[in-house]
């Protein structure tokens, strides 16, 4: 009986013994392997060491702490953080050799939809991730709110956190580009190991899209340029209303290896797909006893309402919101090709859907064989603004 419950455990987390391959290389650890030996290389790069060197951590004599530290010379945080000067391009992490990313921790300064993360696996000259460094963090609004999940931590203090493992072949390479008229202040750790990576990895990508406003009767397309064998793993979506009443009636729509009319998967509405229901409402009752409903956060593993802005009556009057969805032990896996559109859709008088014309963004996440398809150019700074 014990050992059956430990075979479900595991199995509900994809986690068993018996399909664990015979030499453990680190890329997948979890807690259903950690104890496993691996012949894996932990590293780390960090404004304390650029690159990642073995025993070259805190040897810096100059950096943003130089005068702060002054007193007690090298060793004392000499350079926690860098300084990415207005309208230019820094490199936060170039690593030759096969491995994988494990765990990036950083928090930026400055506008987040204006500070611009790239990630380029091998020997590719376009980037296989680019979004805003807040939507790719999941903080799309450029403010802070407290998000616990497998894939994306933001903790207080605006600490961003992400665990999707990123394995390359042959090189690795972390750009932030900061399009604002202002420097920014970044500070940021990547951890990763140097390992032999497996044939059937894939690599990991990501990609932003904003539409303000949407047309009317206008569906939302989250990507359209997914070519090859892959598998899709998430969705974060900076949802801004313009209209009163409720916006989430909209169904997810996954047209997959030639689908082209009609959609293998069509999801039965927002709330439903980022795993809520019944417009994540919350009934409560307001001091004088009456009852009353409202909007409720919520953070799980794979899913979440992470943020709900609520309009100030003054110049911040809009409502917005900030959902995520990981398809981690629901991956949405593709051979040839992938589409994913999602509708804005409330209600009108009478019980008849609106079609809605509201601001949304998004970043997808999702893993494939290289090489990937084109992405769309990336909106210009004014198109980017949150306003």
């Amino acid at each position: 009986m014990g050992r059956t419950l430990l075979l479900i455990c595991l199995c509900m987390t994809g986690q068993v013994f018996a399909q664990q391959p015979s030499r453990f290389n680190g890329i997948e650890a979890n807690m259903g392997n950690i104890f496993r030996l691996s012949d894996a290389k932990t590293r780390s790069i960090s404004p304390e060491n650029f690159n990642g060197a073995k025993g070259a951590g805190g040897k810096a004599t100059t950096g943003m702490g130089q005068s702060a530290s002054r007193d007690l010379g090298q060793g004392w945080k000499v350079s926690p953080s860098v300084m990415i000067k207005a309208k230019s391009t820094f490199t936060i992490a170039e690593i030759d050799g096969s491995g994988s990313i494990q765990h990036i921790w950083m928090t930026p300064t400055g506008n987040w939809r204006y500070s611009i993360i790239r990630f380029y696996w091998d020997d590719e000259t376009t980037p296989s991730v680019e979004a805003p460094v807040g939507d790719f963090f999941c903080m799309g609004w450029g403010r802070y709110a407290p998000l616990q999940s497998l894939a994306v931590c933001v903790n207080p203090g605006s600490a961003f956190n992400c665990y999707w493992p990123m394995p390359f072949r042959k090189k690795c390479r972390i750009t932030m580009e900061n399009i604002d008229e202002k420097d920014m202040i970044l500070y940021y750790q990547v951890d990763y190991i140097l390992t032999d990576v497996p044939n059937d990895a894939a690599y990991f990508h990501a990609q932003y899209r904003r539409v303000n406003p949407l047309p009317y009767k206008g569906v939302y397309t989250l990507v359209d340029s997914i070519q090859g064998r892959g598998q899709y793993v998430g969705t974060y979506m900076a949802y801004g209303s313009h209209n009163n009443g409720w916006w989430g009636e909209g169904e997810i729509k996954f047209y997959m290896d030639g689908d082209s009319e009609w959609p293998t998967i069509c999801g039965t509405g927002t709330e439903d797909y980022f795993c809520g229901s019944y417009d994540f409402d919350t009934h409560v009752k307001n001091p004088a006893g009456v009852d009353r409903t409202e909007y409720t956060e919520y953070t799980t593993p794979y899913s979440g309402l992470a943020q709900v802005i609520r309009g100030d009556g003054h110049y911040s009057i809009a409502q917005r919101f900030g959902l995520y969805r990981w398809h981690i032990t629901d991956p949405i896996r593709f051979e040839k090709s992938l589409k994913v559109t999602i509708q804005a859709l409330g209600w009108r008088d009478g019980g008849r859907y609106l079609p809605l014309q509201d601001d949304i963004a998004s970043t997808v996440f999702w893993y494939q064989a290289e090489p990937h398809g084109a992405y769309p150019k990336l909106p210009a700074k004014d198109q980017l603004e949150v306003n």
